[in-house]
């Protein structure tokens, strides 16, 4: 019992520090379990190996994560997905029905490198000018780029599915794999949501009275940065869409480990579009903040579990909370929290979520005979598409400032979209049998 109040306490304090923001993730989830497992009784030497243990179920998505950042870096600094953007947006011109396609179709593009600035940086600046013409609602927009981020970071170097991987001692690309059917049903809904918001603005009298665009945006937008312009490759656009595909089939057909493609992806961009030294120390360094944070984060988070099972103190929280659920609902704790998880996810946050509440359900679950995987999966699905309406993420706020929303009205509006979504995507796991009752 001594063992589980630790536990909770220290889970308690983990998702109250992660809350707060007082202090970076990485420092939270290496000493607050350190000073449980010293509480609970275990020496040093003990506590090292339990770190140990951890980390090394999570050193290889740490590297994964890494090669991909830094790899779709590179791929937005020589201009691949600009050019698509620019293309698509012309294809949509004025029809409304059109313009919230593309804008989905531009999300789940931008978003393929797992960066949620990025792909808001991407769709709504590019969209909004549009939007504004064509008389169409803002919220719109930002429903859109919601939907469509939350479905593609299913992806193995999107945070969720990495996050919940680390916990569940996998590779990333191995939980990947399995969750693919769900995300192309999440890519379907996604574009029939943007069908069904293209055919509400119409009625709205969107597009009826477009007023002309406006010139000072447009202007800003078109002013290219002299820097940014001078590391973009328009003649390799070819070669670099093709090197993309072929990462991402190598993933699919799971050639060789995840984090070596995303290595020799990067080695033969950096090679081919930027051939001198100078060049490619810069575009590694340009990415390394945001590639580095979440390995490091990957790696604090691995120590954490690893202090978790080392000491048993899962087990013994899981012992506590199955004497307080009933029977007859302990087989189905996967399916309660994979309903709930897109509010408790943008209330309490992605690492809270995952490294603070995860483990312990699985835990639970696995005491009634429900596997790892199969509550892991269940409680992904819904969290991801609570991303951009959690006033935790900065994204979310970077977002409603580019279109000078508040979030009370952008959550207000998007909330039941959003979680209707995640109950279609939890519905077709069960139906599709990727995750069992």
């Amino acid at each position: 019992m001594y063992l589980a109040i630790i536990g909770f306490a220290m889970v308690a304090v983990i998702v109250a520090l992660l809350l707060k923001g007082k202090m970076s993730p990485i420092v939270v989830l290496i000493t607050i379990p350190t000073i449980a497992a010293l509480l609970a009784g275990f020496g040093i030497s003990d506590i090292g190996k339990f770190i140990v243990d951890g980390v090394k179920t999570t050193q290889n998505n740490a590297v994964l994560f890494i090669f991909s950042i830094t790899y779709f870096g590179i791929m937005t600094d020589v201009g691949l997905f600009d050019i698509l953007v620019g293309k698509l947006v012309k294809k949509a011109g004025n029809n409304v029905i059109a313009i919230t396609v593309v804008t989905a179709i531009i999300a789940i593009m931008a978003h393929l490198d797992g960066s949620t600035a990025c792909t808001v940086l991407i769709t709504i600046p590019s969209m909004y000018p549009i939007y504004k013409r064509m008389n169409i609602r803002p919220y719109v927009l930002l429903l859109l780029t919601a939907s469509a981020m939350g479905v593609m970071n299913l992806l193995p170097w999107g945070g969720p599915t990495a996050r919940a991987a680390t916990v569940l001692g996998m590779d990333a690309n191995d939980l990947w794999l399995k969750l693919i059917p769900i995300q192309i049903v999440g890519v379907v809904v996604t574009l029939t949501l943007a069908v069904i918001m293209g055919i509400i603005e119409k009625k709205r009298g969107a597009g009826l009275n477009a007023g002309s665009s406006d010139t000072v945006e447009t202007a800003a937008a078109a002013e290219a940065d002299k820097k940014a312009e001078e590391l973009k490759r328009p003649k390799l656009l070819w070669f670099n869409g093709l090197l993309t595909i072929g990462i991402i089939v190598s993933l699919v057909l799971n050639v060789v480990s995840s984090y070596v493609v995303f290595m020799m992806g990067t080695c033969i961009a950096l090679i081919v579009n930027y051939p001198s030294l100078k060049a490619q120390d810069a575009r590694f360094k340009a990415h390394a903040a945001s590639a580095l944070s979440i390995a490091t984060t990957m790696l604090a988070a691995g120590a954490m579990v690893g202090v978790m099972e080392g000491t048993d103190m899962l087990s013994a929280m899981a012992n506590v909370l199955i004497s307080f659920i009933p029977e007859a609902l302990g087989q189905y704790i996967h399916v309660i929290f994979g309903i709930f998880a897109l509010p408790m996810g943008m209330m309490i946050g992605t690492d809270a979520y995952f490294y603070g509440i995860m483990p312990l359900i699985i835990e639970v679950g696995t005491k009634y005979g429900v596997t790892a995987l199969n509550t892991a999966m269940t409680m992904i699905i819904g969290k991801n598409v609570a991303l951009m309406i959690s006033p935790l993420v900065p994204a979310t706020f970077l977002a409603i400032g580019l279109v000078d929303v508040e979030l009370k009205d952008h959550i207000r509006f998007s909330f039941k979209w959003l979680f209707g979504i995640s109950l279609v995507m939890l519905l077709a796991g069960f139906l599709l049998g990727v995750i069992q009752l």
